[in-house]
């Protein structure tokens, strides 16, 4: 790998600066949202209290019986419902709707209230809908033989009376009202029956003066005009649990309490709804296309994570249940956020129980939107990733630049050291050799080794010519001698001996020769001319040499 690619990855070190600001980002978020959880939470005490100088406007302060039976409860409605048996114009959710057990499958039903109003709707599956006949007789007859909804009010301990609905057709239904004087119609009440696909729905209106303060349903379906009906309740006691709905006193209480952009939901011992006031402020709307999106990435993958943010809405059916609310209910304070999957919208919630005499007799619950801390985290993201960007950028040139002018001086160097060596100019100047850096130690120490050869060069130059002076003298004392020795008499052996001495001599010389005619070692070897000589006799030579040894 060559030193740009070393040193871009090692400007790739420079990532670990978004991270680092990403840490401080995700403290910082985490700071702010504890911030604002303890500013809820005093806030809430605070209002907590003042609720608690009001506790006969809590329905658990007014009843002794109040927790006896299943409840039912009253949602406040913005305009007053059609009566045409749909549910559609009510202004809820379906989630709103409640549910039991029914004959041949669920039985849902909803209670609203306006202007002294309260509005039934109850949906029932039914297989085969009886409706009554003429021909059966009185009122009370009626109400025996045939489907039929009936809604019990009582106000404990003495009054109790029962509305019926039953009808001989889909359409307006004549109610009666069984008590203890007897059974007879209610015209103040007001009802319409509807066919549905998998059943009936029916809607009535009735004076909120007509009811007592419990109230239950009762379901009872009839297979035939003989078979006895079944019936399904929204009680299991005796007598059906205590009516709530939302307090007129306690909204008004809390609405002169709650702050702008907060929700302020107040509940009484048993987690029914009984004021919901303010609005959390809405999401302020994310600009920037792909970069908004990236910034929500980003976000997400900093910010810890909480609940859905839809689950800190109210609950549709009245109660509220959260696990943070059942701990205020149960004398502690409670908090929690959420935070939506989609938008990144945050809610921070705080739950406060409402004493009196150490007794809880409800639960104030305070949330309020975070999008003050989201919108300070994504500008200080934004900021964060744009100069991270830049500084990358900047550190990854500026790293490349320096990378090229170090590699473009190394490789000078390594040519200027090339052409020393062919030009055979050992003594040259090479670049960068007056450099204070690394670079310039380098170049040096190669001007130094190419001195240290050079001065080796010249050395075996002299070496041919000083071998060559040195040896021709000893040589030609040898060969002087071999050619005394010819002129004594010599057996055979000694003969050859002699011989071959002459002949090693002989090349010997030759060597020095040619050694003495080159300059250099190697010119000697280029400048060395061919020269064909008969092997065989060399070998010859060489054999017996080595045999005589």
């Amino acid at each position: 790998m060559n030193l740009k690619r070393q040193l871009l990855l090692v400007s790739l070190l420079t990532l670990l600066l978004p991270w680092a600001g990403c840490q401080f980002i995700r403290e910082t978020e985490s700071a702010l949202r504890a911030g604002q959880q303890q500013f809820l939470a005093g806030t809430a005490r605070a209002i907590a209290d003042s609720m608690a100088q009001y506790p006969e406007a809590f329905p658990l302060s007014r009843a002794s019986d109040y927790l006896v039976g299943d409840q039912l409860y009253g949602h406040a409605l913005d305009t007053r419902p059609e009566l045409d048996g749909y549910f559609d114009d009510w202004g809820l959710e379906r989630e709103a709707l409640r549910e039991i057990r029914g004959a041949d499958g669920p039985v849902r039903f909803a209670i609203g209230l306006v202007e002294q109003s309260l509005y039934l709707y109850v949906e029932v599956t039914d297989r085969n809908v009886v409706y009554a006949g003429p021909a059966t007789g009185s009122a009370a007859d009626v109400a025996e033989i045939a489907d039929r909804v009936s809604l019990v009010s009582t106000s404990p301990p003495y009054l109790e009376e029962t509305l019926v609905f039953a009808t001989e057709a889909p359409g307006s239904v004549v109610t009666t009202v069984k008590n203890a004087d007897g059974t007879s119609p209610e015209p103040a009440v007001q009802a319409f029956w509807q066919d549905g696909p998998r059943g009936y729905q029916l809607e009535a209106r009735i004076p909120v003066s007509r009811l007592g303060t419990h109230l239950g349903i009762v379901v009872d379906h009839a297979a035939d005009k003989l078979a006895a009906a079944v019936r399904s309740a929204s009680f299991s006691t005796r007598t059906p649990g205590a009516f709530v709905s939302t307090s007129a006193e306690i909204t008004e209480i809390a609405e002169s309490l709650v702050q702008p952009g907060m929700r302020l939901i107040v509940t009484d011992a048993l987690g029914w709804r009984v004021a919901n006031v303010g609005a959390i402020d809405r999401p302020m709307r994310e600009s920037g296309g792909a970069g908004a999106a990236w910034l929500r990435i980003a976000y997400d993958a900093l910010v810890e994570s909480g609940q859905e943010a839809d689950l800190a809405a109210p609950d549709a059916g009245g109660r509220e249940r959260q696990g943070y609310i059942a701990q205020a209910l149960d004398g502690l304070e409670s908090s929690s956020w959420f935070r939506s999957s989609d938008s990144g919208r945050a809610v921070v919630a705080v739950a406060q129980p409402i004493q009196v005499r150490n007794a809880t007799i409800g639960a104030v619950i305070l949330q309020q939107g975070t999008e003050a801390i989201l919108s300070l985290t994504n500008q200080g993201l934004a900021r964060l990733m744009n100069v991270t960007m830049i500084a990358t950028l900047l550190v990854a040139s500026s790293l490349l630049g320096y990378a090229t002018w170090l590699s473009r001086r190394i490789r000078r160097l390594s040519l200027a050291a090339e052409e020393a060596l062919e030009r055979d100019d050992l003594g040259m100047a090479l670049p960068s050799a007056s450099a204070t850096d690394e670079v310039g130690d380098l170049s040096r120490s190669f001007s130094n080794v190419l001195r240290q050869l050079g001065d080796y060069n010249a050395y075996l130059r002299s070496l041919a010519s000083k071998l060559s002076h040195e040896l021709r003298t000893p040589l030609a004392i040898v060969t002087s001698s071999l050619e005394n020795l010819e002129h004594e008499p010599l057996n055979e052996a000694a003969a050859d001996y002699a011989e071959r001495a002459k002949e090693g001599a002989n090349r010997l010389r030759r060597i020095l020769t040619a050694m003495s005619e080159a300059s250099r070692v190697e010119e000697l070897m280029a400048r060395a001319e061919p020269e064909d000589f008969d092997l065989c006799t060399v070998l010859r030579s060489t054999i017996a040499a080595y045999q005589d040894a």
